[in-house]
């Protein structure tokens, strides 16, 4: 458990890791297609019988939706304490994304022609939050509020309701962060709601948010119906390490990564043995006293990996092959590492700005790219909730000075009737 190896066996690592997402759920994708077809032939009628049936509410048209009521209990509900934390993340979530937002740009190319560029958001989103006995207010919060700053008129939030309710906790983040409406609806049937509409729930133009394996299928299965944020693999963290490093901390910081599932991901990258060795006692030490313990065990078993490598480029190196979803620099000089870094979802510099600040807290997204797509696809952002559209104004003089090369090129294609929609407005 938690071996140490040399660089050399860094891409054995890779293509384990990898291998995590590569099992079969042909089984469980034939049964999520099949929900989605009836939700989308059935409408309201197939919804509230699955609902029904995984979650053990009779739900109907009038009571699917959290009232106002129910807002309200939930706030009541809720730690005051735990309600704070939430405002002050989503106010830091929302100043952090409100700088992504773009401004819409046009540059004149003469004769009075205008070329430019508009961002558009999307006109509504559907993000769907994990149910039961937890509360992840975080993930709430980190769907939600990009898509607020980027615009989006209508946000409505699907939630299962475990004989019928909805976790305090849930409601009271996504009304925090600006959802417009909760629907009490869970799995892929909630998901094939949001993409194909049903009489009791608005159809939505792009779906985000974490789910089990039928959640995820559903969304596979449902994208280019709708766009998606994307497919989410296990969760993995990696922490490129020198002598300086804190390994009480760095221990931390592996363990809380070990804790989601038993396939997490944990890998420690140093160019110091002396660090390798007393990181895996120490992270094996705090291990036992996590209440997680089984989970963490077997994480560390699966995934938990400390590489050695020769100096801290090809630590480097090993580090941007993995992509990680999550990157801890815990060295002397991180901000020096930092323009080497190609590829991680979200990065981590020094002892004091561990993993768990950026789930929660910082302001930064927590919806990362997993097994290896940091390599090209970013964390959840404004951007994905909005769409790009050219504009293009010519004048006639403009467009005669033109034509003859749009009318050349189009006949270079075979393409007679595009050469003759340019040249038709300036025949005699």
């Amino acid at each position: 458990m938690l071996e140490i190896i040399k660089s050399n066996e860094a891409e054995k690592i890779k293509k384990r890791l990898l291998l995590r997402a590569q099992n079969d759920y042909s089984q469980q994708q034939a049964v999520v297609d099949s929900i989605i077809a009836d939700v989308q032939k059935r409408g309201d009628e197939a919804l509230f019988e699955y609902t029904k049936k995984f979650d053990r509410f009779d739900v109907n048209a009038k009571n699917i939706e959290v009232t106002e009521q129910e807002i309200e209990e939930a706030y009541a509900g809720t730690d005051a304490e735990l309600l704070d934390v939430m405002r002050q993340s989503a106010k830091n979530i929302e100043v952090f994304h409100n700088r992504q937002r773009r401004e819409d740009w046009t540059m004149d190319v003469g004769d009075g022609a205008v070329l430019g560029q508009l961002y558009i958001p999307v006109e509504s989103a559907g993000v769907y939050v994990p149910g039961g006995k937890a509360a992840y207010p975080s993930s709430v919060l980190m769907n939600i509020i990009p898509a607020k700053c980027a615009g989006v008129e209508n946000i409505y939030v699907a939630t299962p309701a475990m004989d019928g309710k909805v976790n305090p906790v849930t409601i009271a983040a996504a009304h925090i962060a600006g959802a417009h409406r909760i629907f009490k609806m869970g799995g892929a049937q909630a998901v094939a709601a949001f993409a194909y509409g049903t009489h009791s729930v608005p159809q939505t133009v792009k779906i985000t948010g974490p789910g089990n394996i039928y959640v995820a299928l559903a969304k596979k299965s449902v994208y280019g119906q709708v766009g998606i944020d994307m497919i989410a693999g296990p969760s993995e963290v990696l922490v490129i390490a020198d002598k300086s490093a804190n390994v009480k901390y760095m221990a931390a910081d592996f363990l809380s990564q070990a804790e989601h599932d038993e396939l997490a991901a944990c890998v420690l990258v140093t160019d110091d043995e002396g660090i390798a060795t007393s990181t895996r006692e120490e992270i094996l030490r705090q291990a036992e006293q996590l209440s997680r313990r089984d989970i963490v065990i077997a994480s560390l078993k699966n995934y938990g990996t400390i590489i050695v490598c020769e100096d801290i480029d090809e630590c480097v190196a090993v580090s941007n092959e993995i992509a990680p979803e999550h990157l801890e620099i815990c060295t002397s000089d991180p901000k020096a590492l930092l323009p080497k870094i190609r590829n991680a979802g979200s990065i981590f510099m020094g002892e004091y700005s561990p993993e768990p600040l950026g789930d929660y807290f910082a302001g930064t997204n927590h919806v990362l790219p997993t097994n290896g797509t940091a390599k090209f696809s970013s964390p959840l952002n404004v951007d994905d909730f909005q769409k790009k559209s050219g504009m293009i104004y010519y004048t006639k003089e403009k467009f005669k000075k033109e034509y003859k090369q749009v009318e050349k090129f189009a006949l270079a294609e075979g393409l007679t009737a595009h050469a003759k929609s340019a040249a038709i407005r300036f025949e005699d």
